[in-house]
């Protein structure tokens, strides 16, 4: 290879987001040279990717960045309240100057590949580096999904992923059509039935939790049976915990539950059952809207029955739950649709993400092309990931394992680095 190298740098940090200056944080304590690519700004996804009215579905509390925790040094006053997006922004910033990261930003990683006598070759845009330790930071939210036959829908009707939404005033007046039933699609409908607007929800398999229950917020209970401490090799049930759409629930206005039959029956959404088809303006369902729906209850009632055994476990002494009820069953299942007859003008597609790792030239992806790690160390020497779901307990790619996962990878690069040789996963 011509190209010129700039320079050389034990580490190599891809993505400037929390999971990578987490990392960072922690490679500073021990005196380990390392640098940030960021090919926009630092904690851009905060900034940029968030709905206006968007806040946190876990509380404060759990916001625990290394060294940083929301309510010790950070200095929040509402460890049970959930941040709006400003506001973690703001908490992001004032970790960040906690220790001036070392972070190059607006500069795209293009490729990354290991080097013959060990190390790696890190091609951006602003020049080549090479490097004997690659952390991938990047997230996975690369690409939104939509799918393919979204082309044949009417073109009048207009299309928006939810990483481009950012209040109902965007959209044309008029109903919309919100497709997914995760985190965002259901505080997406929040916003839009609080503006009035006319709500058509395609609901999908993701599974609900409750907010408050007996008192407390649910995740409180969860966290204190020790849920949260479970790791994924400790887990029943791996496969699920590592496929399992998040639960949907709000931290708006102080935190609530989202009961999508409520929904329908006090706010007049109409729902559907998973998106199956569009042509021009015909739009399909697959006749699962009660099976969904039946399913989320499910999972809804094994999280109180979980707290409940811990509540009687230990001897609390709490008022019980009423029983749970359905507050709505649907009579039949409409498979089918005509757009412009129900005034349908817009679609917001709310069904996730895809990451990217076509830049990634390591053999360390399964069939499917998922990274294969324990607990974010790879086979391949030197080469780590950070920031993703269950890299070893539920709080792995959220604020609250985020602390744990950074500092144990530092370790493992310090002891890499001290050996003169990368750590691989058995």
């Amino acid at each position: 290879m011509n190209e010129i190298v700039i320079a050389h740098i034990p580490v190599v940090i891809v993505g400037g987001g929390q999971a990578g200056l987490s990392v960072a944080y922690n490679l500073e304590k021990k005196n380990i040279r390392y640098v940030v690519f960021e090919r926009h700004e630092k904690f851009h996804s905060w900034r940029v990717n968030r709905w206006d009215s968007f806040c946190l579905v876990t509380p404060n509390w759990q916001c625990r960045l290394p060294d940083f925790h929301y309510d010790k040094q950070f200095g929040g006053t509402d460890p049970h309240g959930f941040m709006l997006r400003d506001e973690i922004i703001d908490y992001l910033d004032a970790f960040a100057a906690t220790f001036a990261p070392n972070i190059v930003e607006h500069v795209a990683v293009n490729r990354v590949s290991p080097r013959a006598q060990g190390g790696y070759l890190v091609e951006t845009s602003a020049g080549i580096w090479t490097c004997d330790q690659v952390v991938v930071a990047t997230g996975g939210y690369d690409d939104p999904i939509e799918p393919g036959y979204a082309k044949k829908l009417d073109p009048s009707i207009m299309q928006l992923h939810s990483v481009s939404y950012r209040n109902p005033e965007q959209l044309p007046s008029g109903a919309t059509l919100i497709v997914g039933t995760g985190q965002s699609g259901v505080q997406i409908m929040e916003d839009f039935v609080r503006a009035g607007r006319k709500v058509h929800l395609a609901v999908g398999p993701a599974p609900r939790s409750p907010r408050k229950y007996r008192g407390r917020d649910a995740t409180d209970w969860l966290n204190d049976a020790g849920h949260y401490d479970i790791t994924i090799a400790e887990h029943p049930d791996p496969i699920k915990a590592l496929t399992q759409t998040n639960h949907y629930m709000s931290g708006r206005d102080g935190g609530k539950e989202i009961d999508l039959r409520r929904w329908h029956v006090e706010s007049g959404v109409s729902l559907y059952g998973s998106l199956a088809n569009m042509d021009g303006r015909r739009v399909e369902f697959l006749p699962d809207l009660k099976k969904n729906l039946d399913d989320a209850d499910a999972s809804y009632v094994r999280i109180c029955e979980q707290i409940d055994a811990y509540i009687e476990r230990m001897g609390i002494d709490v008022p019980p739950a009423p029983p749970f009820e359905k507050l709505w069953e649907p009579e039949c299942e409409i498979t089918e649709i005509d757009a412009a007859e129900l005034g349908i003008t817009s679609v917001i597609w709310a069904i996730g993400f895809r990451p990217d790792y076509s830049w990634l030239q390591a053999d360390v992806f399964d069939e499917r092309g998922k990274p294969v790690f324990d607990r974010g160390i790879t086979s391949e020497p030197g080469l780590y990931f950070i920031g993703l779901g269950w890299l070893n307990t539920w709080g792995s790619g959220r604020f609250l394992g985020i602390e744990e996962d950074s500092s144990y990878l530092a370790e493992a690069i310090a002891q890499s680095l001290s050996n003169g040789s990368a750590v691989a996963a058995e």
